[in-house]
C-alpha cells in the first residue's frame, strides 16, 4: 500500500484540474494578450479563475493578482509594500515561525535599512496579542503573520490581530501568508482586516507554479517584476493560463464540500493522534486536536533521528516529511520548533505527517501499525 502523508509539501492534483490544464495547453493555448480569438479564449480562463477566487474571498476581481506561488506572493507583498510605503516608516513586524519565504524576505529588507521585529510564540506555536501590541510603534508600516503554521499546524489569531492592528493604526498594512490555511478554512480578508493574502495552488490540489496575492485596492504596492505591464503592471509577464485556470478549478472544488471534508480530516487526525500516544516517548507538538489545523500532525520520537524514521517509513511506501519541504533538501534545525522551546534532544527527531481529502482511515491505520513495528527496532540500532 502506498500512503502519501506529505500534503503540506504538495498535493495531488484533482483530476478535473489536470484535465482542464491539458485542454488549455493542447487546444486553447493562445496568449491572453493577443487580440484574436485564441487570445480572447485564453483571457476567458483568467477571468473565470479571478471570478471564482474573488467570490470565494468576497473581494473584488481587480484585487486578485496571479503569481508563480506562495514564495512570489510573499515577496511581492512584503517587498512591494515596504518600498511603496517607506516614507511613512521603516518598521516591519513578523513572527519567529514564518515560512522561509517571509523570513528570508524580511532579512533582505533588514539589509535594505528596514527594522524588523520577530514576535515570539508560546509552547504551542502561537503568538500572543499583547506581544504584537507592544511591538507596534509610530514607525510600523506592515505586519506579516501566517494563518497556519506549515510545520506544526498551529493557527494564529489572525482576525484578532487584524482588529488590533487597525485599532492602533488603520494605516498599518496587514499581510497574511495563508498558504497552509487556504482551502482548509473560510478566509474573508475584508472582514478580518487583512490587506494582503498569499496563496499557493499546489497546496490545494492545484498545479505547482501557481498562486495568487490578494491586494486590497487601497494598498500602495510597487512591482518587483518589470515587463509588459500585465495585471495592471503589478505583476508583469505573460500569464500562465493553464496554471491559473487550474488554480481556479482547484479553489472551486476544494470549497465545494469544505465542511464535510474538514470534518473527515479532523476524524483522521484524531485517530492518528490517539494512535501516536500509544508509542512510548513519542511527543506531539503544537495543537494535536481541533484547536489546530485539520491536516498537520508533528511528532517527535525520542531516540530516533527524523531522517532515519522518514526513510524507514519510505521503505514501507509511507511518505512523510522531516519538516518544511521549502527550506531546501539539507536538514536544518527547525526555527519553528526552536521558537516553541522544544527540547534540544527532540529537534532532530521530529516528523511531520500531513493529510488531504484523499487520505483514508485505512492509510492511517497502516501507518500507525508500521510505526509500532519499526520504532522499537530503530531505537535498538540508534
Amino acid at each position: 500500500m502506498e500512503v502519501y502523508l506529505d500534503n503540506s509539501a504538495t498535493t495531488r492534483c484533482f483530476d478535473e484540474v489536470a484535465a482542464l490544464m491539458t485542454q488549455i495547453m493542447c487546444e486553447d493555448y493562445g496568449n491572453p494578450s493577443s487580440l484574436h480569438r485564441k487570445g480572447v479564449q485564453a483571457e476567458k480562463y483568467i477571468r473565470y479563475a479571478k471570478d471564482v477566487i474573488a467570490r470565494n474571498l468576497k473581494v473584488n476581481e481587480k484585487e486578485i493578482y496571479f503569481t508563480s506561488g506562495g514564495t512570489e506572493s510573499d515577496n511581492l507583498a512584503l517587498r512591494g509594500c515596504a518600498y511603496a510605503n517607506c516614507r511613512s516608516g521603516r518598521h516591519l513586524i513578523t513572527t519567529q515561525i514564518e515560512h522561509p519565504a517571509v523570513l528570508q524576505t524580511m532579512r533582505h529588507l533588514e539589509e535594505e535599512g528596514f527594522r524588523v521585529t520577530y514576535l515570539p510564540v508560546d509552547e504551542k506555536g502561537c503568538i500572543r496579542l499583547e506581544d504584537l501590541q507592544r511591538a507596534i510603534t509610530g514607525e510600523t508600516i506592515l505586519v506579516s503573520i501566517m494563518h497556519t503554521n506549515n510545520e506544526v499546524g498551529s493557527l494564529q489569531p489572525v482576525a484578532e490581530a487584524g482588529a488590533l492592528i487597525k485599532r492602533m493604526n488603520p494605516h498599518i498594512l496587514f499581510h497574511v501568508d495563508a498558504v497552509q490555511g487556504y482551502g482548509k478554512f473560510r478566509i474573508y480578508p475584508k472582514k478580518m482586516k487583512i490587506d494582503l493574502l498569499s496563496v499557493s495552488g499546489h497546496k490545494i490540489h492545484g498545479p505547482k507554479g501557481s498562486g495568487f496575492l490578494y491586494v486590497d485596492e487601497k494598498v500602495k504596492i510597487k512591482p518587483i517584476l518589470f515587463g509588459g505591464g500585465q495585471q495592471g503592471g503589478v505583476r508583469s509577464g505573460t500569464e500562465n493560463v493553464p496554471a491559473i485556470a487550474g488554480l481556479g478549478k482547484a479553489v472551486e472544488l476544494v470549497y465545494s464540500n469544505l465542511d464535510q471534508d474538514m470534518a473527515q480530516m479532523y476524524r483522521l487526525k484524531k485517530a492518528f493522534v490517539e494512535g501516536v500516544r500509544k508509542i512510548p516517548d513519542a511527543v506531539l507538538n503544537g495543537h494535536p486536536d481541533e484547536t489546530g489545523a485539520p491536516h498537520v500532525v508533528s511528532v517527535s520520537v525520542k531516540g530516533v533521528r527524523s531522517e532515519v524514521l522518514l526513510h524507514a517509513l519510505e521503505d514501507k511506501e509511507i511518505y512523510v516529511s522531516a519538516g518544511s519541504a521549502c527550506s531546501a533538501r539539507k536538514p536544518q534545525p527547525s526555527a519553528t520548533l526552536r521558537a516553541m522551546g522544544i527540547d534540544q534532544e527532540l529537534l532532530g527527531s521530529t516528523i511531520r505527517f500531513s493529510f488531504s481529502v484523499f487520505t483514508t482511515m485505512e492509510e492511517i491505520n497502516y501507518t500507525l501499525q508500521t510505526m509500532y513495528d519499526i520504532i522499537p527496532m530503530l531505537r535498538k540500532y540508534k
